[in-house]
């Protein structure tokens, strides 16, 4: 079953107060499984178009094994960045209480068009040691924090790069207007 999450109040938004930051050995053990996973399903390229709706001129330029800060804690998975959108899976089915009653499993997926981002945000909170995360705001002021990167200033650069681009030049061309972000 695929939940869509349209309103900014059924969004899971970041709790600052609450410890999320995983360990390094976390974070590269997430990046061998990232690894192993895109062999054996044919490639990143192959792995994402399996996981999102995406169209034949839609590709991947860069992976990142992260973690999504959830304010029921941190969701383990991939975060995509390809020409048109940047785009998260987690790495197992989350359960949830569907309006049956009965639990349910899904993945928890985000799509942000980059003609939706109005920021890409490196933070670092000061703490011992300190943690770091990578903010990033939509147009429509949605806020998704990712944290937990084994190449944190690598993706702050990809990730940033990609929203200066889209602001300066205009996202790739699409026929129709970008959407708004989703969530599955």
């Amino acid at each position: 079953m695929i939940l869509r999450f349209c309103s900014a109040h059924t969004v899971f938004f970041f709790v600052l107060a609450v410890k999320t930051a995983p360990s390094m050995s976390d974070a590269a053990m997430g990046k061998l499984s990232l690894g192993a996973k895109a062999i054996t399903g044919g490639g990143f390229e192959k792995l994402y178009k399996q996981t999102f709706a995406s169209g034949p001129d839609e590709h991947v330029k860069k992976t990142f094994a992260c973690y999504l800060s959830t304010a029921t804690g941190p969701v383990a998975g991939t975060l995509y960045l390809t020409n048109l959108n940047v785009a998260f899976c987690s790495d197992r089915p989350l359960s949830f209480t569907a309006p049956s009653g009965q639990t349910a499993w899904s993945y928890y997926k985000i799509v942000i068009p980059l003609a939706k981002l109005a920021a890409v945000e490196p933070v670092t909170a000061k703490e011992s040691p300190p943690e770091k995360y990578i903010h990033i705001v939509t147009v429509d002021s949605h806020d998704f924090w990712f944290m937990g990167f084994v190449s944190y200033d690598k993706a702050v650069r990809h990730l940033g790069g990609a929203v200066s681009s889209s602001q300066h030049h205009g996202a790739a061309p699409t026929a129709a207007p970008a959407p708004a972000p989703t969530y599955e």
